[in-house]
């Protein structure tokens, strides 16, 4: 199964098993956070631009003198998904690390906007206010995509190392989801177990009963944004890292032209024996390409 496709099945088969979110609020008391806001009015609708949002997230003390390392999860991800990987680099490089809840996600509040543009400036917004410029972003999947546009956007400080990167296809578009009908209840779960436990980790208990902590209305609306990446004509010149599963077909050789004309100093590593969540698969291998790279 393609990328794209894998990614729009988990998305059907979720809202298959649709549950009302009235009454969901943040969870999980061991979170820093900024206040969290309800969800944007604007909808960039009647001509007026989405505004970004306060972000929830986690912020691991180290040296200020060095910049910080972020992470950004993936579709259907959260903070939580860095949890330990987080507190072992902040242990073994003494850096700050921040781990941030994208729009839409954990317990980010809710907007009907959802691009790679808008979650790019939400987070221009925040990385000033916890003083993290410059820094460096370590993104997965749809988080790589969005570190992307920070550093083609001149965000990242152009001396400050890169990223790890998950990308789909960073040219061309595919195909919009089927937006008039709803999928059947009895759409089939995903096969690979460790796809369904991602998945599951948005179904959270609320007031007794279970409810989808991810905004499924503005995802399955803007997939096809989430699936493609914004056509840009400028490149960023810092160092980058992509790091690539060796058993994953999210990254085609087809895309490394485009990939390097975007960041021409990029550096393609594989990771044998991973699929496409290197982070979970391959741990140790996945800190000490980040490290490798830091360094």
């Amino acid at each position: 199964m393609r990328a794209g496709q894998q990614l729009a099945s988990m998305l059907r088969w979720t809202r298959a098993w649709r549950l009302p979110r009235e009454g969901l609020g943040p969870h999980g008391p061991s979170f820093a956070r900024v206040p969290v806001a309800p969800s944007s009015s604007s909808g960039g609708r009647g001509g007026a631009e989405p505004r970004p949002l306060p972000l929830s997230y986690r912020l691991l003390d180290g040296e200020a003198a060095l910049p910080a390392v972020v992470f950004l999860h993936g579709l259907f991800g959260s903070k939580t998904n860095f949890n330990s990987i987080a507190k072992i680099l902040a242990q073994q490089t003494g850096r700050r690390v921040l781990t941030v809840d994208a729009r839409n996600h954990g317990d980010s509040p809710h907007s009907p906007d959802m691009s790679y543009e808008i979650m790019s400036q939400d987070l221009q917004d925040l990385l000033p206010q916890l003083g993290l410029v410059p820094c460096v972003v370590v993104g997965h999947s749809m988080g790589g995509k969005t570190a992307m546009l920070l550093a083609l956007q001149r965000v990242i400080h152009p001396r400050c190392p890169g990223w790890y990167c998950r990308p789909g296809p960073v040219k061309g578009r595919v195909a919009p989801p089927d937006r008039t009908r709803n999928p059947p209840p009895t759409a089939a779960p995903p096969q690979d177990m460790a796809v369904r436990q991602h998945l599951l980790t948005n179904l959270v208990e609320v007031d007794g009963r279970f409810v989808w902590r991810v905004n499924l209305d503005a995802l399955t609306q803007h997939l096809d944004k989430i699936l493609a990446f914004p056509q840009r004509q400028e490149s960023y010149l810092g160092p980058t890292l992509f790091l690539l599963g060796g058993n994953s077909q999210f990254v085609h050789p087809s895309h490394h032209p485009e990939i390097m004309r975007l960041f021409p100093r990029a550096q393609m590593q594989t990771v044998p024996n991973a699929g496409h969540w290197i982070h979970a698969d391959r741990p140790q291998d996945f800190i000490a390409a980040i490290r490798g790279f830091l360094v």
